[in-house]
């Protein structure tokens, strides 16, 4: 009967930890992009606040003022959409990163237990291989179900994704729409 030696073992251990090391940079890296955004985002709506502001108390009438506030309000809501979306990238790029170095390790693993299956079914006595195939085949079921259901679980993210996509980009058209459309009945009502 094959049995593992102890450098199998270790260069499977050293290879988890390496695949756990690689995951938590990539975390880390996801994190840091998040952070930097928020940063860049919390600087950029200082700024664009300190100069609603200042075109606010130079307004000359109320018409100017409310012009300005919509104004305002439609780039806030692009810069809201804005951070979203870069956020949501920043995210599935990480997720993405997780899901290769999962696949990648599971491979890996799935690989060498079949290997070891079959060194075991190779070396058992002809009596013992019966219960030892159905056994192999109980590894190679339960591989394609979760194959199966990873491949699954895949396309319903990117159907998630883009929804979101499709549902972010519609609201800021019909944000600009109707800062538009407010844009052009205030020029009327001024003539």
């Amino acid at each position: 009967m094959t049995q593992w030696t102890a450098e199998q073992c270790t260069k499977m251990q050293m290879a988890g930890l390496e695949a756990m090391a690689g995951l938590t940079g990539k975390f880390l890296e996801g994190l840091e992009k998040v952070m930097e955004l928020n940063i860049q985002t919390a600087k950029a709506t200082l700024a664009q606040a300190q100069d609603g502001v200042g075109k606010a108390l130079s307004a000359q009438n109320p018409q100017e003022f409310v012009d300005l506030q919509m104004e305002s309000i439609r780039l806030a809501t692009d810069n809201a959409w804005r951070y979203w979306r870069q956020r949501a990238d920043i995210m599935a790029t990480t997720r993405a990163e997780f899901e290769r170095v999962a696949e990648v390790q599971y491979t890996i693993g799935k690989d060498q237990l079949q290997g070891f299956i079959e060194g075991v079914v190779n070396g058992a006595a002809s009596d013992s291989t019966s219960p030892l195939a159905a056994w192999q085949e109980a590894v190679k079921a339960t591989t394609t179900l979760y194959e199966s259901m990873q491949l699954t679980a895949k396309q319903a993210l990117e159907v998630a994704e883009n929804s979101i996509n499709t549902a972010t980009e519609a609201a800021s058209n019909g944000a600009r729409r109707r800062a538009a459309l407010t844009a052009g009945t205030t020029t009327l009502s001024r003539r």
